[in-house]
């Protein structure tokens, strides 16, 4: 009973049980608290490549396959920059997440889901707080959380590094036995599964296309992933009915 079928409209009680001890619920933004198939992450990874091409002069190509080098190699593309041509965050971090996210409508369903949580909800996540804040405000769950912990406030480390999620539990006070991570990339969920949180693999539905790269693609069923859902709304539904 450690992975939850998609299909399924409820959790069976024992496994609902699980979420029972829960004081802390934290959620990664992009891909997760949006429909994978949303268009906002493809439109930052095309800020991304753009960015990259106007700062080298780089044709279309060209830049996407240097950003992809850097993100395999240092987890994301800001920090390959950083370390290797003294680009700012707040340079790069602004340019990005300059996007259009008029395609996000309010979610009333996740937003009554997320409020009937018993706890603190959190979000961690290696984009900009503006970034999760407007997005959050766009879906009209931004009053629900208590903060944003961003890439900025994990020092530019990004997660999955372990240190990330260490800064994170000292900056707010969470108790990672008593909390729960809801995350759609399952590399992410390793340290959160060691230090014993809940871990949950939010996945795009069935023919949904996501914007990922084929090797940060996983199976589901790695040991650090304690659930898997394409369906999150429901999914928080579950856990408190």
């Amino acid at each position: 009973m450690k992975h939850l079928p998609t299909h399924e409209a409820k959790l069976p009680g024992a496994v609902a049980a699980r979420f029972a001890h829960v004081e802390a619920w934290v959620f990664d933004l992009d891909n997760t608290l949006y429909p994978a198939g949303s268009d906002v992450w493809p439109k930052i990874d095309q800020r991304i490549t753009l960015f990259m091409a106007e700062l080298f002069g780089l044709d279309g190509v060209s830049s996407r396959a240097l950003q992809k080098y850097y993100y395999e190699r240092y987890g994301t593309t800001l920090r390959g920059l950083m370390a290797e041509h003294e680009v700012t965050a707040q340079e790069f971090l602004a340019f990005v997440h300059d996007i259009d996210r008029s395609s996000l409508v309010p979610d009333h369903s996740l937003a009554r889901a997320i409020a009937r949580l018993p706890g603190r909800k959190l979000i961690l996540t290696n984009g900009s707080r503006e970034h999760a804040l407007r997005t959050a405000e766009r879906l009209g769950i931004d009053r629900l959380f208590e903060d944003v912990f961003d890439i900025v406030a994990a020092d530019l480390v990004p997660k999955p590094h372990a240190e990330t999620y260490e800064r994170f539990f000292a900056a707010h006070g969470v108790a990672p036995h008593a909390a729960a991570m809801f995350e759609d990339m399952a590399k992410n969920l390793v340290v959160p599964h060691a230090r014993g949180m809940v871990t949950t693999l939010v996945t795009p539905k069935a023919g949904e296309s996501v914007a990922r790269e084929e090797w940060e693609l996983e199976s589901g069923h790695e040991p650090h992933i304690d659930f898997v859902t394409d369906d999150l709304t429901s999914f928080l539904e579950a856990i408190v009915n």
